[in-house]
């Protein structure tokens, strides 16, 4: 293959991928190629071809020794201490496993259950 049938493919190829990535959102690549009659295996084949191009003209800097690693220091914020809550109508004290729950008559009999499930795996 001479130098101006390649260079008359990769333009053609060129303006079929940038085409592809201009689609519609709601259009994958797979649909957009089939609804263009474009082969699914020669769209990828050109599209890693221009890809290791761009890459291999990317200058990247030199890889210099690391300077002396130093450390700092961070310090952990303590978090403020929670506040119970008390209710002024409880009717109801549960402890168990380190956990305190102060039940007033006003909870739903939903609630009640989910909790007493959790204190009695806790």
């Amino acid at each position: 293959m001479d130098q101006s049938t390649h260079n008359v493919r990769r333009a053609n190829w060129l303006n079929i991928i940038t085409a592809c990535q201009q689609r519609p959102v709601n259009i994958s690549v797979r649909q957009w190629l089939a609804d263009n009659g474009v082969k699914e295996k020669a769209y990828y084949y050109w599209l890693r071809k221009f890809r290791r191009e761009a890459c291999e003209q990317i200058q990247l800097p030199a890889v210099t020794a690391p300077a002396e690693v130093s450390f700092a220091e961070l310090p952990i914020p303590v978090p403020a201490p929670v506040k119970p809550v008390t209710a002024n109508n409880t009717v109801a004290v549960i402890s168990a496993n380190g956990i305190t729950l102060e039940i007033s008559n006003d909870i739903s009999e939903a609630l009640l259950c989910m909790l007493l499930q959790e204190v009695a795996h806790a």
